[in-house]
């Protein structure tokens, strides 16, 4: 509001502001650009999710009309369940360690592309980092389902590639090694496959974010003497934590989902239940057993999973100064 100068010289005063009327062009433009997306978001979205919460508290059947209300029965047998226990502990797991290794390798990747040449002159990348761009991108042009059967195909123990090259090195003890088929090697083998498949595209993401900073922040560093690794963690990722924490988020949620890879992989669930993830289990209990209100529930368990790893990651980037735009030197 803008001061009004009395005539007489006594003390200022705040003009009032009047409202403007609601005309007819104001009111079509909020009805179409405002409106119309809500009433879109409210039909897609939100009464979707509604709708999913009111079936998990039924037992029905997905193949019927009829359903009884059970309330939070089928919560309290999901905390019962010893194998979707087991199936939130592998997705867990999977958003731990998935998102951590695969933003580690993209960020070591881009800033040997971006910054990580030679030592002496102008900023830059390795020789040929155009090409380095374009092999690691091309795991991420391929489909999901496909990435997961070839990688079961190299995985096989019987005419597996990997099996074969490892005999012909002189690691007999891995001819016919089951990698997928044993408890102690497929989730770990099942989170080499996603990592593969999610490294390409975030090394090109984090290559746009260090293209966007300032050359001549490189420039004062290395006159500083700063080297490689400092330039990369004390420099240039305070200055990317944005785009980490978006990448963070993003393959958390896949982690989370990893419905694609495990069923290509290990459609079962893998020895011992150990590569079987939320997402499987959901899908068996409906569609094998005809438990659509129980399986409904695992779903909102695992909508409540993902939101609150999303809320976890922005609470740790605050706390840990994530909005201090500072770099530290």
């Amino acid at each position: 509001m803008t001061p009004e100068v009395v005539p007489d010289g006594g003390p200022q005063r705040p003009a009032v502001r009047r409202r403007r009327p609601l005309t007819f062009d104001r009111v079509s433009f909020m009805v179409v650009f405002l409106g119309l997306p809500l009433a879109v978001f409210v039909i897609f979205v939100v009464s979707p999710f509604v709708q999913a919460l009111w079936y998990s508290m039924t037992d029905w059947s997905g193949f019927s009309s009829k359903m009884n209300f059970v309330g939070f029965d089928n919560y309290v047998k999901l905390f019962h369940d010893d194998i979707f226990l087991k199936a939130v502990r592998n997705n867990v797991e999977l958003a731990i360690f998935v998102p951590i290794v695969t933003i580690v390798l993209s960020l070591t990747l881009a800033t040997l592309v971006t910054i990580g040449g030679s030592g002496t002159g102008t900023v830059r990348g390795l020789r040929n980092s155009g090409f380095y761009r374009i092999v690691s991108f091309f795991p991420y042009v391929i489909p999901a389902i496909v990435i997961g059967l070839i990688w079961a195909q190299v995985f096989t123990p019987s005419s597996g590639v990997l099996d074969a090259l490892l005999a012909k090195v002189g690691l007999h003890g891995f001819e016919n090694y089951a990698w997928l088929g044993d408890a102690r090697t497929a989730m770990p083998v099942s989170m080499f496959v996603m990592i593969w498949g999610f490294v390409g595209f975030y090394m090109v993401l984090f290559i746009a974010a260090i293209r966007g900073i300032d050359p001549e922040v490189f420039e004062a560093a290395r006159i500083d003497g700063a080297g490689r690794f400092r330039t990369a963690v004390f420099l240039t990722l305070p200055l990317i934590r944005d785009n980490v924490q978006t990448a963070y988020i993003y393959l958390g949620i896949a982690a989370l989902d990893a419905f694609v890879y495990m069923q290509a992989l290990n459609p079962g669930g893998g020895p011992q239940n150990s590569t079987l993830v939320m997402p499987q289990q959901l899908f068996t209990t409906a569609f094998a057993k005809g438990q659509f209100g129980y399986s409904t529930a695992m779903g909102v368990i695992l909508a409540a999973v993902t939101m609150l790893f999303a809320l976890l990651v922005f609470t740790i980037n605050a706390l840990t100064g994530g909005r201090d735009r500072k770099v530290r030197r």
